[in-house]
């Protein structure tokens, strides 16, 4: 194939405006392509490709974030006003919780709990080894009136703490021991005014777990519909990125050089030496532009000279770079090349037996 054939000079300021238009095109393409990953790893997270369980995001300035964010604002908003009404529910049990607290540290037998276990001035050199986990009344008020998020966040973890204290003192005293029978009083008490409160803690309970789950539900659904029309919104813009890359292409092309009749004659006997693969890719090219052309025809032929700039343009430098690749990857060795050359001829002639829709014949004009 001859030389590259060299283009005349463009203007400056034109040149200038295709450097734009390259860059701008880079830039478009390449937040699109962040969106698009973005909608994908989506779908793949959520679980409709690989059957994972649906992932929060994080906020980005990007456009496609932005917009997803946007689209579960109001299920985020319902969410927080949800979980803020849960909690003044829960505080207002924990009020309640507190009555029964009062009631039972006010016991002429609850002095023995009000405060840490004295070990080493009690001389309770065991206590350690027999109690994993202290607990008195002391430890619990404190932990209720925290306000660094160590707190409790619902009424069972402090019922939980104080049944630990009664547990705690049985266990270490034997049941004829004065501490043991208080504990155990005490408990029987605390248990009864439990009972009392426990259908309006189970009732919250479940409400929250119902409440919960639809919030995850309509945050699921929010995004799902945001990510669909993300879906949708990029197809259109890729297709149209896609009409206006073409019409740029063909601009570019109608700035240069037609083809000589000299170089669309070597270009007709280039594309005779190109492999079978790359000649179907050469055809399926022109095909591409032009529908009316069949590339897949037993005998194909093709009139260079009928065909757009744009076309022979984007035809010639598809078949130099294919001839330079099937020169790149050819042995050296002229021995080997014959056997690699006679092998291939054998392999084609074999082919062509077995498949003899295959076997065409191409003409170039």
């Amino acid at each position: 194939m001859e030389p590259y054939p060299q283009r005349p000079s463009a203007n400056a300021d034109r040149l200038e405006g295709f450097r734009n238009s390259v860059d701008e095109f880079r830039t478009q393409v390449d937040n699109l392509q962040k969106q698009v990953i973005e909608v994908e790893h989506y779908y793949e997270s959520s679980g409709i490709f690989q059957g994972n369980s649906s992932r929060g995001g994080s906020v980005v300035k990007e456009k496609g974030r932005e917009k997803t964010l946007a689209g579960t604002k109001t299920p985020l908003q319902d969410a927080l006003r949800t979980e803020t009404a849960a909690g003044k529910r829960m505080q207002e049990l924990m009020r309640q919780f507190s009555t029964i607290l009062r009631q039972i540290t006010q016991h002429k037998w609850a002095w023995p709990f009000l405060e840490p276990v004295d070990v080493e001035g009690l001389g309770l050199h065991d206590y350690y080894e027999i109690i994993d986990k202290p607990m008195d009344f002391g430890t619990i008020k404190n932990k209720m009136e925290a306000k660094d998020g160590t707190g409790y966040k619902n009424v069972r973890e402090i019922y939980a703490d104080v049944r630990l204290i009664f547990k705690n003192a049985m266990k270490y005293n034997n049941e004829k021991h004065d501490v043991h029978v208080m504990a155990k009083t005490l408990m029987e008490k605390f248990e009864d005014k439990w009972l009392l409160l426990l259908p309006k803690v189970a009732e919250e309970e479940k409400r929250q777990i119902e409440e919960e789950a639809q919030v995850q539900m309509d945050i699921h659904l929010a995004q799902e519909t945001t990510y669909a029309d993300m879906a949708k919104d990029l197809s259109n813009e890729l297709n149209e990125v896609g009409i206006r890359l073409m019409e740029f292409r063909e601009k570019v092309i109608q700035n240069c050089r037609k083809l000589s009749t000299g170089e669309k004659k070597a270009l007709g006997k280039a594309i005779a030496k190109l492999s079978p693969e790359n000649l179907q890719r050469a055809l399926d090219l022109v095909a591409e532009i032009n529908p009316s052309f069949e590339s897949t025809a037993d005998e194909v032929v093709l009139d260079i000279n009928a065909q757009s700039d744009y076309t022979v343009w984007r035809l010639y430098h598809f078949v130099k770079g294919a001839l330079e690749g099937q020169q790149g990857t050819a042995v050296n060795n002229d021995t080997e090349e014959k056997r690699y050359s006679s092998r291939k001829r054998r392999e084609f002639s074999d082919d062509h037996a077995k498949n003899p829709s295959k076997s065409r014949k191409l003409s170039t004009s």
